[in-house]
């Protein structure tokens, strides 16, 4: 597994397509009537590997949220006029000047929690973290504070680029106050109404050159490299006794309370001869923006972890009922497209009529990742450790599998045939043709003649699972309706 080349499909120029499959492809869409442009941009948008991390940072109530909503598009970012304003979701995904990237908001720390030292440092901790650039705001009708230039010193000592931008500029008369703003060192202040929408086309111009292509980061490090695991999962579930235990020493500190690790930890371990980068991360408690000072930001570091990793290992306390959170930490792992394993901890523990009841609750809370390679362990005696790397690789093996074009359209004529879409006002949509446009985790594109409904795609899905493996890693489907019957046909 270890000797793989740890390329992503999606820096070829077809996405995953070979150059003979991409022409013979292309003969096929234009057979049933969708234009070369059509099809390229759909298996180019399907075919996308990870997207490059632009985070928004700055002080409390400088308007991070509002210039988010902003670039996002939609009113999403929860927004209020004082400052520590936290929220569920921190990531949103972003499109500007037909560029696509991820944005992450990191706004909605509680000074008085932990003092303003310490969460300016976990602001900027986070943006190095988790970020290929950094949007830095300032309020320009305050200027710079003592704070924002401690944040400029954290953000200058990451390497990151940096874009400065100077909100609540609402005319000409703010343009000074955003001039004044050079004084921080970081080049150009970019003055923005991010309220009003004033030059943030100006903001994303800056933003787009400054950040890459494609993410600095990718999967392992090199040919042979080490691939990464996360190991995530609620507070106190063991995730740092597991990874002491297949360490075999105490690497990390582990204590009853909850909440002891607040900073992933890497650490090189060698399980079945084979080296692992395996990254211990601060439990995720029950609801972000109920989260203040070290834990919000824990979460937070605890996703930037995730979207880094290539399998993500949930502990589930196996001795509890499954929880709302261990459902939002799996879905949080597989929305990331990581390869997925689910390890029940405190196996040992558990007696005949516990195991019984979670067999239950495994079937009726977990139906939908019944695809994640599964292992019982026990992180303080050890048991099954030797399941956890065969685990890990089957799940990679499943989120790099490709299936080449013709064996998939082989396959989409026998679901077509043999269970076609129920007829919907008096239309019968059908797949068309389709393709593999990437892998990692694999993703699809499937080319109809109408809109497929939500619980089709999900039997094709289904059945795709069936046919060709793909255990221990979800699958992406986009679907594309041709608007207009090609002449050819």
């Amino acid at each position: 597994m270890n000797d793989q080349i740890h390329s992503d499909g999606s820096d070829h120029e077809h996405g995953a397509l070979g150059d003979a499959e991409y022409a013979e492809f292309m003969e096929l869409a234009a057979e049933e009537g969708f234009g070369a442009e059509e099809v390229e941009g759909a298996i180019d948008e399907a075919g996308h590997g990870p997207l490059p991390v632009l985070a928004v940072v700055g002080r409390p109530n400088v308007g991070k949220s509002t210039l988010v909503n902003r670039i996002i598009g939609r009113r999403e970012a929860v927004v209020e006029d004082k400052p520590g304003v936290t929220r569920d979701r921190v990531t949103y995904e972003a499109e500007w000047a037909g560029r696509r990237f991820k944005v992450v908001d990191t706004g909605g720390w509680e000074q008085d929690v932990l003092g303003i030292d310490a969460s300016v440092a976990a602001q900027a901790e986070y943006a190095i973290e988790a970020a290929d650039a950094v949007v830095f705001v300032v309020d320009s009708t305050v200027g710079a504070t003592d704070t924002d230039e401690a944040v400029v010193k954290l953000l200058r000592r990451a390497g990151r680029p940096v874009v400065l931008c100077a909100n609540k500029v609402d005319g000409q008369s703010g343009e000074a106050d955003a001039t004044a703003l050079w004084s921080l060192g970081l080049g150009e202040p970019h003055p923005v109404s991010s309220l009003h929408g004033r030059g943030t086309g100006d903001l994303l111009d800056a933003v787009l050159e400054a950040l890459p292509e494609a993410p600095a980061q990718r999967f392992g490090t090199a040919i042979g490299g080490p691939r990464r695991i996360a190991l995530i999962g609620r507070p106190n579930v063991g995730k740092s006794s597991l990874l002491n235990k297949v360490a075999k020493e105490d690497r990390v500190v582990v204590n009853e309370m909850a909440g002891t690790t607040r900073d992933p930890v890497d650490e090189l371990i060698e399980l079945g001869g084979i080296t692992w980068k395996f990254i211990d991360t601060a439990g995720i408690r029950r609801r972000v923006h109920l989260q203040e000072g070290a834990d919000y930001y824990a979460s937070l570091r605890t996703a930037a972890a995730v979207e880094k990793a290539e399998v993500a290992v949930v502990l589930i306390d196996a001795s509890e009922s499954i929880s709302v959170q261990d459902q939002r930490i799996i879905t949080m792992a597989v929305e990331a497209g990581r390869a997925l394993v689910i390890a029940y901890n405190k196996w040992d523990t558990l007696d005949e009529e516990r195991r019984y009841y979670l067999e239950r609750e495994i079937e009726t809370e977990l139906a939908q990742i019944a695809w994640a390679p599964r292992v019982n362990v026990s992180a303080v005696t050890g048991r099954h450790m030797e399941k956890l790397v065969p685990a890990i690789e089957t799940a990679l093996a499943g989120w790099e599998t490709r299936v080449p074009t013709g064996r998939l359209n082989a396959f989409l004529g026998e679901i077509v045939a043999s269970h076609p879409h129920p007829v919907r006002g008096g239309k019968q949509p059908r797949i068309l043709f389709g393709t593999q446009a990437g892998t990692k985790p694999p993703r699809f594109v499937l080319f109809s003649s109408g809109f497929l409904e939500h619980g089709y795609r999900r039997f094709v899905e289904r059945r795709l699972r069936e046919e060709f493996g793909f255990e221990g890693t979800p699958i992406h489907i986009s679907v594309r309706v041709r608007e207009k019957r090609g002449r050819n046909k």
